[in-house]
């Protein structure tokens, strides 16, 4: 096919001999499967900032550093230039996060090169070197719902150990291949010691529940978000740690005599001061 004009200057860097096709066009970004030497990768071509949603971003943005000063200003008040370096940090922060979460375990697609937004990456396939569908194209059996869940569970416990919460996980963002699931998307990701963090974290988990819960109801029921939070919190989460899916709150009985007590000790201290003895009557 005829080649973008935005993947044109990475031919000239080499990085592309080919573009395949398009494999699909997204609010975001636009990505292509390419030829680089005798491999098929896949092209990020990320949208310019002019068609890009910024809802809601200053969630998923709390907490990340920029540059210098003069930056962010520009991004708080969100001019031209901040508007533009605002995407870039988006940008950024996906080529980033794909590098770190590799790094621990994660399982993600392998990043080769970021040139003027543009993410060259690998393509995940299928059993039979065709690039792998999304979740939500596949219809699973209970067994296979169960497996990928806590596959996927379990790298969210990595990327939490690392300090990242994906920010949009869902069926839509991840790969089925050959080795089970991938998951991808990564620019609105959340720094854990946001104050979002949390809530963002826990509807991360329950989409995977809604969307599994479908082929395994018993899923449904599960509270992995609350219990590998309350670990995290503790300090106790590890890339290992045994989980059970199970959460329970722990309210303390409240002893009413003390209650009562300190309740009446309160009135009677306001009842001196006004003047009035305990048996109702006026100090004279």
């Amino acid at each position: 096919m005829r080649i973008p004009a935005r993947l044109e200057p990475l031919v000239g860097h080499s990085l592309i001999d080919e573009v395949v096709f398009q494999l699909m066009s997204g609010k975001e970004a636009e990505v292509y499967v390419i030829r680089s030497g005798s491999e098929l990768r896949c092209a990020k071509v990320y949208k310019d900032t002019n068609n890009r949603s910024f809802k809601h971003i200053t969630q998923y943005t709390e907490g990340r550093m920029v540059r210098n000063s003069r930056q962010a200003r520009a991004m708080n008040n969100k001019s031209r230039y901040g508007r533009k370096e605002t995407e870039s940090e988006w940008q950024r922060t996906e080529v980033d996060t794909l590098s770190l979460l590799a790094g621990v375990g994660v399982r993600v697609p392998q990043s080769y090169a970021f040139i003027d937004g543009v993410l060259i990456m690998e393509m995940i396939c299928n059993e039979h070197g065709d690039p792998a569908p999304r979740l939500h194209e596949v219809e699973l059996t209970v067994e296979n719902a169960n497996v990928y869940f806590l596959s996927i569970i379990r790298d969210v416990v990595r990327m939490l150990c690392a300090g990242i919460v994906h920010g949009d996980l869902s069926e839509f963002n991840v790969l089925l291949s050959h080795e089970g699931p991938v998951i991808i998307d990564f620019p609105q990701a959340v720094q854990a010691t946001a104050n979002s963090a949390f809530s963002i974290f826990e509807r991360d988990i329950d989409q995977l529940k809604t969307y599994f819960g479908r082929f395994s109801p018993e899923l449904l029921s599960t509270q992995y978000a609350k219990e590998i939070w309350q670990m995290y919190k503790n300090g106790e989460l590890r890339s290992d740690s045994p989980l059970t899916g199970r959460f329970v709150t722990h309210y303390s009985v409240a002893n009413m005599d003390s209650v009562f007590e300190s309740i009446q000790g309160a009135f009677e201290d306001e009842q001196e001061k006004l003047g009035v003895r305990k048996d109702g009557k006026p100090y004279r």
